[in-house]
Formats: structure tokens, sequence, C-alpha cells
């Protein structure tokens, strides 16, 4: 089944059309940054496209855009993601990696492509997907994990299986020309949002790194031992980069016992 946006997973834990979020009092067209309260952060975005993170920048900054309680008008430049799809995109078959997704148009570096959406679910019933798929099963469960300063980490599991949108088609790559951000617009559960890497040309395959470490810190030693030990039960990578790492990313935390 098709949806644009997230919904709530069968297991009722999160609720992602919920609105929880207070809006901003900002009486503008667009917001800006000292006087809205969306964006105390700082500035999210740049003439539709994202703003890089600063170098000196240990960790990339929250994203919050304007939300339905904000009274700033729908034209604000604080309200990217939530408007959708804005390229034209298609779904083909490929050579060796089943169906794919990608662009019949030129896209720009830093640009919202599209959203990987589908159910958002809790850990408990997430892992129970997992746990019962099979070696022939295509997986489609994503987690992200957010570090914050505080040393909490949080969870997002979000599943396109039976519920989804053109997201679940992205392939993997070691060099992709996407990158994932969690963006906030009416509640704490974020929409993983994902944005050009780079110039993308039209007619070229639309991937982004499953394991979320392009665009963020390097793999650390623990790491790459856990994937040597698993690579039994993880599947060959045919993204054909020059850094290919012969396997798609693998997370073995859903499989452990709880």
């Amino acid at each position: 089944q098709y949806s644009p946006d997230n919904v709530a997973g069968a297991d009722g834990v999160n609720d992602p059309t919920e609105i929880t979020f207070p809006g901003c009092s900002c009486l503008t067209s667009s917001c800006v940054v000292d006087a809205c309260s969306c964006l105390c952060h700082g500035e999210n975005y740049n003439s539709l496209c994202l703003r890089p993170t600063d170098k000196e920048e240990e960790y990339a900054r929250p994203v919050f855009e304007c939300n339905a309680m904000c009274q700033c008008s729908e034209s604000c430049q604080n309200r990217v993601v939530q408007r959708g799809l804005q390229f034209r995109l298609e779904v083909f078959k490929t050579e060796k990696k089943g169906w794919g997704l990608r662009t019949l148009e030129f896209i720009a570096k830093g640009r919202f492509v599209c959203e990987y959406a589908g159910e958002v679910l809790g850990f408990d019933e997430a892992r129970r997907r997992m746990q019962a798929q099979t070696s022939k099963d295509s997986n489609y469960i994503i987690v992200v994990r957010e570090h914050l300063h505080s040393g909490q980490v949080m969870e997002t599991f979000v599943d396109p299986t039976y519920i989804g949108n053109i997201g679940r088609f992205l392939n993997h790559s070691c060099e992709p020309n996407l990158f994932m951000v969690p963006v906030r617009v009416d509640s704490m559960v974020p929409n993983l949002a994902l944005f050009a890497a780079a110039d993308i040309s039209a007619g070229e395959e639309l991937s982004y790194d499953y394991s979320g470490r392009f665009h963020n810190l390097s793999i650390t030693n623990r790491e790459q031992k856990s994937l040597e030990d698993d690579n039994s039960l993880r599947k060959p990578c045919y993204c054909g980069s020059r850094t290919c790492a012969s396997f798609l990313p693998w997370d073995s935390s859903l499989f452990s016992t709880p």
C-alpha cells in the first residue's frame, strides 16, 4: 500500500500523525533566525537546500521545520520536507539489484529528494519482524540512531514493507549520492529525509548508505570486528563503487535476545 508519509505501526507504539510541538508565532511569510522558536538551533535551509554542517561542529544540528501549529505562511522557507516530492523520479529494474529509483531531472546538491516512509514501529515489533524474515526475504526495516550530547541514543524504526513510499526502492551504495537526515515537523517522531549529497544528473540512479556512515563518523574497530563476524549472514553488495565493501550493511541488534 502506497503512503507518502509515515503511518503508525501495527503495534501502536508511535503515532507519527500526532501533533505535539507548539507552533511559532511568526506573522511573516518566512521565518528568520533569532525571531522564530523553530529556528533556535539555527537556519536549516538556504534556497531550499539543506544548510551544510560547519567544519568546526562536532555534531550535526537537529532539524526542526515549522509545523501545523505555526502562524507563518505555507511558503515559509523552513517548510521543505513537509512539502513532499518536488522532482520526477522513476522506479526501474536494475541488472543485479532488483528494483531501483532514478531521477528524471537534474537535482542540485543539498536539495530534498524524498522520504523513507513507512510504518513507525517500536523496538519489540521491529525485532519480531526482523527475526521472522528468511534469507530469501528482502529487508526494508531501517533503524536510525541519533546520539545526543547527553549520551542518550534515540532510536527510530521504519518499515515500508507493507505500507510505504518510493523510498523503499532506493538501493544501497558505498559511494551514494543521497544522505539521510532525521527531520522533525509536528512531533519527535522524525521524517527520514534524503538529501542530495552532490549534483545529480537526469537518469542517474539514486542511492544512500544503509549504514548511515556516509556524512557521519568513520567506522570504529569494534564495529568492523562485528561486521566481519557477521559476514556469513550478510548479503553481497553490487553498488560497483571504487570503495565497495562487498557486503550490504548489517545491524545485528534486532537479532539479539531480549
